[in-house]
């Protein structure tokens, strides 16, 4: 935890399609010379390095001519403004380049190829992304409605529709555990695909969506309280909030359908 690093990627007008992307760096010989911007770097304010996206060819296709270089935050040029979500709170950051002078050894792997290792380290952050909601839990949603809700003589909960629904998305959290163990199991015999991250992405990120919007529904208006007091940390609101940008941040749940369609389910894509 010495040296803090956070990732280039997205830009204002390259976020889904990231391929897109427009900070170039320009061959001078002995160095690069970098000037773009990006957004939603996270803790960007309090980074020591970067690894970043960058284009080399503006004649190549737009996934090739992209290559992968580390820039040191100190360097002459590199500028960081935070962005606070509507949560009220944010690690994330935009990022300027302004003429940006990086070492040529700076450059990770071959010139104008970097997508593909973007495409690795994108596999390793959609799991993260898609686990976020089962490393933060506190208690199980059904703990939570029954020291919240009306129970009836048999002991359930009295409201039948929250019953029902808070029954279908503990089966669903359930099944999605069980089935990242057994994907986790096939990995080890070398049966698995770069794909399957985004399957892991997609429903892992829908389920804490989910999650939020129950724990809302199951503790009434104290759900509503946004600052700190005796009844309330304030926390459930701010969670509600931020879960919403669970499905974007990534690549967004749509980005994620269509690779599982077609390299995971094998659909055509015409």
């Amino acid at each position: 935890g010495k040296i803090w690093w956070c990732q280039g990627y997205s830009e204002p007008n390259a976020g889904s399609d990231l391929a897109s992307l427009q900070t170039k760096a320009l061959d001078k010989g002995d160095h690069y010379e970098i000037t773009g911007s990006k957004v939603w770097t996270s803790y960007a304010d309090k980074s020591d390095w970067i690894f970043c996206l960058v284009r080399t060819d503006f004649e190549a296709t737009k996934h090739a001519g992209i290559s992968f270089i580390l820039i040191d935050m100190a360097s002459e040029g590199v500028s960081t403004r935070p962005i606070k979500l509507i949560s009220g709170k944010s690690p994330f950051c935009e990022t300027f380049f302004d003429g940006v002078k990086v070492p040529k050894e700076n450059l990770i792997g071959t010139l104008n190829e970097g997508w593909n290792i973007a495409k690795f380290l994108l596999t390793h952050e959609r799991q993260m992304i898609g686990g976020i909601g089962e490393t933060d839990i506190r208690k199980e949603v059904h703990e939570v409605a029954i020291e919240n809700l009306p129970i009836n003589s048999k002991g359930l909960i009295s409201d039948g529709v929250l019953r029902s629904q808070i029954s279908d998305f503990e089966i669903d959290e359930e099944i999605f555990e069980l089935t990242i163990q057994r994907i986790t199991d096939e990995a080890k015999t070398g049966n698995n695909s770069g794909a399957l991250s985004s399957f892991f992405k997609y429903y892992g990120t829908e389920l804490n969506i989910k999650r939020q919007e129950l724990l809302m529904a199951v503790t009434g208006t104290d759900s509503l309280i946004w600052e700190e007091n005796e009844k309330s940390d304030g926390d459930l609101a701010r969670k509600f909030c931020r879960s919403k940008g669970n499905s974007i941040e990534g690549g967004t749940s749509e980005i994620q359908l269509n690779i599982i369609s077609k390299l995971i389910l094998g659909l055509p894509t015409k």
